[in-house]
């Protein structure tokens, strides 16, 4: 078996999806995840203004929706996590139209954010831009686990398999979730979902940026990576891509597997390493 196959096989990528059945076979997974468990009342999610949030979160809010019109007593809470001002906050505005949560909250991380920073830094470590990045992507991921405690809740995550293969997100960051709904989908089709639900054009069209660094902000993740969406997700597909492409996303993927895996035990090591 070559490395694209397993990576497919590994992040159970189809190539090629019906938007209509894989979004109802999402819906139908997060409605029995919250039956299973009796206590649970709410899913909770941050609301970014980018595809992947607006996805996640229009598919827990039909859920909802569902489970409620079946008795239940669910909510959806969208979270809007801005550190400072957000340059698109129009876009996150208008995601949140789209989704129509159960709720909406928001909480200003910045402050947090920078009174860790400086405490680090009178300990006498000084975070890099990038560091501080992750900073942000940890206090992000802290407070939805906080509103989710209040709430008998969980946490959604927004990985799919072309954010996946790549390790773009923070360890412990938006890589910390409970539930990953939108498991198994690149790009495209995540696109492919949003639009058959009716979603805003420009939303899934949306040039996808995590946007954590000061010094370069909105900076396009196609740009960080190295290789393109489109590039990845013929990948994932089985498709035939450059030596190029192919070479730069294995090369992600080898490097960021510690993120893929639980931690690591001297038990589970003896394992990895045979």
């Amino acid at each position: 078996m070559t490395l694209q196959e397993t990576i497919i096989q590994e992040l159970h990528v189809k190539p090629e999806i019906n938007p209509e059945q894989e979004s109802r076979a999402i819906i139908d997974f997060l409605k029995t995840y919250m039956k299973q468990y009796g206590f649970l009342k709410s899913m909770v999610l941050g609301i970014s203004g980018g595809q992947d949030s607006t996805l996640a979160g229009k598919l827990a809010q039909l859920a909802v929706n569902e489970l409620n019109e079946e008795g239940g007593d669910y909510s959806f809470i969208a979270v809007r996590l801005p550190h400072g001002v957000q340059k698109d906050e129009q876009d996150c505005q208008d995601a949140l139209d789209f989704i129509g949560a159960s709720q909406e909250l928001t909480v200003n991380i910045k402050a947090s954010v920078d009174e860790s920073v400086k405490a680090l830094k009178e300990a006498g470590i000084e975070l890099t831009d990038f560091q501080k990045g992750n900073e942000k992507a940890r206090e992000r991921m802290k407070v939805q686990y906080s509103i989710a405690a209040a709430n008998s809740g969980i946490v959604l995550g927004t990985d799919h398999a072309a954010e996946s293969i790549t390790g773009f997100y923070t360890k412990y960051g938006d890589g910390g979730a409970d539930v990953l709904p939108l498991f198994g989908l690149n790009k495209r089709q995540g696109r492919a979902i949003l639009k058959q639900l009716g979603c805003p054009e420009h939303l899934y069209n949306k040039q996808p940026t995590a946007d954590l660094e000061e010094d370069k902000p909105q900076l396009p993740d196609e740009v960080a990576l190295g290789v393109t969406y489109e590039a990845i997700d013929d990948y994932l597909e089985g498709k035939e891509v450059t030596s190029e492409a192919r070479e730069t996303i294995e090369k992600h993927y080898l490097k960021t597997q510690h993120k893929r895996m639980m931690p690591i035990s001297r038990y589970s090591f003896d394992e990895l390493i045979k």
